[in-house]
């Protein structure tokens, strides 16, 4: 037995629990027969086992061993917690067959037939686990991404006025000094923009030129003016007229709003139209030719001397007549005049994301803050047309792809954020889908006249009734690019139909942005629409005279 007992080595032993031991018992005696088993990694020259052999080795065993474990976990759930008389089957089986069985169509669509389906959903959702956590912890950076910025926030810098009711307006000037401006021009802003904007890229030299003062200010909550608590379009409308008094424009100005912001160009037009016109009555000697001129002149005042019997009093008063510029102006789809085809026309324009954001702000405006607080309020930049929730045609996405236009869209929108509060910018976009208490029929030239009662109707069989013009009676010039897709050419055809006076210039191969934002020709071309041709800021003395008696006589002429 000594020979047999010998020492021998792990593999012998090994190898004498699984193979022939090669001991054979003959006639009360052992005989031995040499072993044919060998280990993997054994050599010949039996050399011992690496240390990644034997690593592998217990990798191995222990993935056998937790896979043996989760085996026998399963079977003790199964016999013990999903039986029917368990509890938890008892509480929760009936509610997850009734989820199961209302889901049981994506099996349908997702799963082979000979697959079990709660098994096949349980892989499912971990490879979407396993896939989330490698996208969470991957900190490789993509160098065809661009860096997200931040926003930060300046240091107060705006001028300021106090309104009446306590608040302050915050606005910005450029251009000649209010002493001598030939003519002066107020710009509201429009959605997720500030004071900074005005016309974006224009030169203060072609301002002088002009002899123009233009003036932008912040809307109450954007920038550096206060929040309004109870906002609407006439209030807008008054606090345009308030800054006007408070900056010294005692006189007649001009208005201008690009996109959202001709809302409140079309409120001031209504609201305050005796600061932007005339609309004092103009009696009967002169009325028929005025007609006449506000529905077929939509050029220049030089016209008017094509038809025959205009009075020299109305080519007076129409020359001195200030007025208002729009580019691409929004108009509410809730126009009463407004038919199915025109906002059918508008509605397939835009993107799925911004028809989102309009009904949420018809049905359900607190759910905008969401929105909002992901995006610009956010504390990071992104591109506009996510921000705005609109599509670009192309030449507008040539231009946000240039570093001026960037540095000045981030600019803007970090002043319109400054006060990092949803609420403002909430009001705006439910003021855009609401009614606005008035309609683009009320700014129709139409012919009044009074004949109510029985006197006037005397007086009207033996003298002509005593009329009037109502409307807005200044020049409205519109600028739209046909290939607008943020507020389509359909809205200005709308206004076109309505307001038949306006002057609408139709921009081919143009865009929302791409002729009013940093483009000097465009500038000058509507400068020399609006003002004719460049007469520069005027003198103290002499032109002041002239610009006095001109006032003067269109006010004698009414």
């Amino acid at each position: 037995m000594s020979e047999i007992n010998g020492s021998r080595s792990w593999r012998e032993e090994l190898a004498s629990l699984v193979e022939d031991t090669g001991l054979r018992y003959t006639a009360g005696s052992f005989e031995s027969k040499s072993s044919e088993f060998t280990v993997a990694g054994d050599s010949p020259e039996g050399e011992s086992e690496s240390l990644k052999d034997q690593v592998q080795g217990f990798l191995k065993a222990w993935g056998e061993m937790a896979m043996e474990l989760g085996r026998g976990c399963r079977d003790i759930v199964q016999q013990s917690l999903v039986t029917e008389d368990s509890f938890i089957v008892q509480k929760l089986g009936g509610p997850c067959s009734e989820v199961s069985k209302r889901l049981s169509f994506l099996n349908d669509y997702f799963l082979p037939e000979d697959r079990d389906p709660v098994q096949s959903w349980t892989v499912i959702l971990l490879v979407f686990l396993i896939a989330f956590a490698v996208l969470g912890v991957n900190t490789k950076h993509d160098s065809s991404i661009p860096r997200i910025k931040k926003a930060c926030i300046h240091p107060p810098s705006a001028s300021r006025v106090l309104l009446p009711d306590g608040r302050h307006m915050a606005y910005h000037e450029i251009g000649v000094p209010a002493d001598r401006a030939r003519f002066s021009l107020i710009a509201p802003h429009s959605f997720l923009s500030s004071r900074l904007a005005g016309i974006p890229g224009i030169k203060e030299p072609l301002l002088e030129e002009f002899g123009v003062r233009l003036v932008t200010y912040d809307l109450p909550g954007f920038g550096e003016s206060d929040p309004h608590p109870i906002r609407n379009l006439n209030s807008s409308a008054l606090e345009m007229l308030y800054l006007a008094n408070a900056i010294g424009i005692n006189d007649k100005f001009w208005v201008l709003g690009h996109s959202s912001g001709a809302m409140h160009t079309w409120a001031a037009l209504r609201y305050i139209p005796d600061r932007i016109a005339d609309v004092g009555s103009l009696r009967a000697h002169v009325l028929d030719s005025a007609h006449k001129w506000f529905f077929y002149i939509k050029s220049s005042p030089e016209s008017f001397a094509q038809l025959e019997g205009v009075s020299a009093n109305i080519t007076v008063f129409l020359t001195s007549c200030l007025g208002a510029a729009m580019f691409a102006p929004m108009v509410n789809l809730d126009e009463r005049r407004m038919t199915k085809e025109e906002r059918q026309k508008t509605w397939e324009k835009w993107v799925t994301r911004r028809k989102l954001m309009h009904f949420f702000a018809r049905r359900f405006p607190r759910l905008l803050t969401y929105f909002y607080r992901q995006t610009f309020l956010s504390g990071k930049h992104g591109p506009i047309n996510k921000w705005l929730a609109v599509s670009l045609g192309e030449k507008d996405k040539a231009l946000v792809l240039q570093p001026k236009f960037e540095e000045f869209w981030h600019r803007d929108v970090e002043e319109s954020i400054r006060q990092r509060n949803v609420k403002p910018f909430i009001e705006e976009a439910v003021l855009q889908v609401s009614n606005w208490g008035f309609s683009l029929t009320d700014l129709q030239v139409q012919k009044k006249c009074s004949r109510k009662g029985i006197l006037p109707w005397l007086k009207s069989m033996y003298s002509q009734a005593e009329c009037e013009l109502t409307g807005f009676l200044r020049p409205i010039h519109i600028w739209q690019g046909m290939e607008d897709e943020v507020v389509p050419p359909s809205m200005t055809d709308y206004v076109s139909r309505i307001l038949a006076g306006a002057t609408v210039h139709k921009l081919q191969n143009e865009g929302h942005f791409s002729y009013f934002f940093f483009c000097d020709e465009c500038h000058r071309q509507i400068l020399t629409t609006l003002f004719g041709s460049p007469q520069g800021p005027l003198n103290n003395t002499l032109d002041a005279t002239d610009s006095a008696t001109a006032t003067a006589t269109a006010t004698a002429a009414e």
